[in-house]
């Protein structure tokens, strides 16, 4: 055993370091997003394809009703409006079948989608719990801001798309009657579906822009307010904060009220180039000498195509509003520290061997590495605690472990084969346990446990919270495994919560159990006496990493490893290392006085 030379620099950098807690923007957003959409391309071109028909039956529907009523004032036989009039029948139901259909290829495309989005942010949250967004702020990634994503294809892209591709077809029809009135036409649609976006793009950017981190903001105030309010009057801020949210709320209210306000300028300009256009139209016809029938058809029918194309301005608009949710968005799905793509190699049902080789991880370019040349071997059955200053790089081990950190250098095997060989969604199974901010959801205790083995029968339940110290606790409550433990267990202390999550871990038991300060929260004799029953409920020939920064309690591990800057600067049993030099024999002494003493004063 000996002891390695500390590197300079800091191996705790987190994936923030260097940052304000807030990734990167990324230069084009959509494009981001898009690419996720590549697997549903043939749903959304099907939805964009029944939007253009929907229109163009609109269209139609409005110019043959036009000429059958004109026509019908001249009382011509009935045979020549029997066509006509089946057409308008048929295009008016074949309308409404093509809205619904459209809307539901639609939102099924948009909605699977929607599903990968949200998962792949929640998995990037999850993976990244050091940027440190509040609760509120990712609330709102997690609901406005991948709505956006929604709403950038079913407000923006497909209405837009149908839109174009309705204007060619109704400039092309107007042709066959007046090249003249079809020039007009164009024009009109040019000024309806470009300019007058445009212009509205440009007088909603600004104030758009601000909106989403707004609205973030204030996602963040209403949660500060509510869950923070005993904290804030024990430091008598409470007032500030409401200030400080009444702010931002009238902030808000006028970034709104703007963007109302040049909408209903738009839209008023909107409804005056319809009526120059057909006004232009019409004349043009007039000039052509052309059928008074006609021309009725031509008025009517450019004000139905110049209405389609205002809808441009709206998607304009709507684009602009969302493309401070789709940064946000597209900044964590571009992080560089978001979960990696997996393989398509089944996890086997172990046991597992887990070999580190050099492995080195780097959150950011030029920082000092949070791991360092990391090398474990962990075989079946071994059980090996992982110790060290904080921002030693422990947890950091732990997420590349499970797979939500990659590593710059090295390799991390399991049975032989790179993590990200893996099925992302089977390597729980193998690779698991109790993380840093284990997740308590707001339901019961039952509900919470099954979360770990979803056919756990009451007995497996009882020997899960038994190992981890919980179940007499839940024996005494009155609804028994049926007791809320509120939100992110506020209903609990701080031991019981950990407790919980540990018991989930044991109950899910994975190959290689990873336990990340499992006693956290815990007095000294409780903590020792879980970790105990922890290590003894662990199945035969399952390994066990254990992450900790009490040293109590590892003299019968098979080994332990001391983490410094990222690098290993000790490695051994306890014996040994009690009796050699370096950290974790004046941490022992330290933890072990302070101890004693904690029992002594104990009543």
């Amino acid at each position: 055993m000996t002891e390695a030379p500390r590197p300079a620099g800091d191996a705790g950098t987190r994936p923030d370091a260097g940052a304000p807690g807030e990734p990167a923007r990324v230069r084009s957003p959509e494009r981001t997003v898009l690419r996720l959409a590549r697997p549903y391309l043939d749903r959304l071109l099907g939805a964009g394809l029944l939007a253009a028909a929907t229109e163009f039956a609109g269209l139609a529907l409005m110019a043959t009703a036009t000429w059958l009523l004109m026509s019908a004032a001249g009382r011509p036989p009935l045979d020549r409006l029997t066509v006509a009039i089946v057409a308008v029948r048929a295009l008016a139901v074949s309308r409404g079948v093509l809205r619904y259909t459209e809307r539901l290829a639609g939102h099924d495309a948009v909605l699977r989608m929607i599903t990968d989005v949200r998962a792949r942010v929640f998995a990037t949250l999850a993976a990244r719990p050091t940027l440190r967004q509040r609760s509120g702020d990712a609330l709102s990634r997690l609901v406005s801001d991948v709505e956006a994503v929604q709403d950038l294809l079913l407000r923006v892209l497909v209405p837009a798309s149908a839109a174009a591709l309705v204007s060619a077809v109704a400039v092309g029809g107007a042709a066959l009657i007046s090249p003249a009135a079809a020039g007009a036409l164009a024009v009109g649609l040019l000024v309806a579906g470009v300019a007058l976006p445009a212009l509205a793009t440009a007088l909603t950017r600004r104030a758009a822009a601000e909106l989403a981190p707004l609205r973030g903001a204030l996602a963040v105030d209403a949660v500060d307010l509510t869950h923070g309010a005993a904290d804030l009057a024990a430091f008598g801020a409470t007032g500030h904060a409401l200030e400080a949210a009444d702010r931002r709320a009238r902030r808000l209210v006028r970034l709104e009220r703007r963007l109302a306000a040049t909408g209903f300028a738009v839209d008023a300009a909107g409804v005056l180039v319809s009526g120059l256009t057909s006004g232009a139209v019409v004349l043009a016809a007039l000039a052509a000498d052309v059928d008074g029938v006609l021309v009725g058809v031509l008025a009517v029918g450019t004000l139905a195509a110049v209405e389609i194309a205002l809808a441009l301005v709206g998607a304009g608009r709507q684009w602009t509003q969302l493309r401070a949710g789709l940064s946000r968005v597209a900044a964590l799905l571009g992080s560089s520290a978001a979960p990696p793509e997996s393989g398509d190699t089944p996890v086997g049902p172990g046991p597992h061997d887990v070999r580190f080789a050099e492995v080195t991880v780097r959150y950011r370019k030029g920082a000092a590495p949070a791991l360092d040349g990391f090398d474990l071997h962990l075989p079946p059955g071994r059980r090996v605690a992982v110790v060290g200053p904080s921002g030693a790089g422990k947890s950091t081990l732990a997420a590349v472990l499970t797979g939500s950190v990659r590593p710059e250098r090295g390799q991390v095997t399991l049975d032989g084969r790179d993590l990200s060989a893996y099925r992302a969604g089977e390597l729980p199974r193998a690779v698991g346990g109790l993380l840093a901010e284990a997740y308590v959801f707001h339901a019961t205790v039952r509900e919470n446990l099954l979360l770990g083995r979803p056919g756990a029968d009451e007995d497996e339940l009882a020997a899960a919270t038994a190992a981890a110290g919980l179940l007499d606790w839940v024996r005494e409550q009155p609804d028994g495994w049926d007791t809320v433990v509120g939100e992110e267990g506020g209903q609990l202390s701080g031991g019981q919560r950990q407790r919980l999550a540990l018991a989930r871990a044991l109950l899910a038991a994975p190959g290689v159990l990873v336990l990340d300060e499992p006693t956290e929260g815990l007095d000294p004799a409780a903590a020792d006496a879980v970790l105990a029953s922890t290590l003894a409920a662990t199945p035969a020939g399952h390994s066990v990493l254990l992450i900790s920064h009490r040293l109590s309690g590892l003299a019968d591990l098979d080994e332990i490893v001391v983490l410094d800057a990222g690098r290993v600067v000790q490695r051994g049993r306890h014996a040994e290392l009690v009796a050699a030099p370096g950290w974790y024999r004046d941490q022992w002494l330290l933890q072990d006085a302070a101890e004693r003493g904690y029992l002594a004063l104990r009543p």
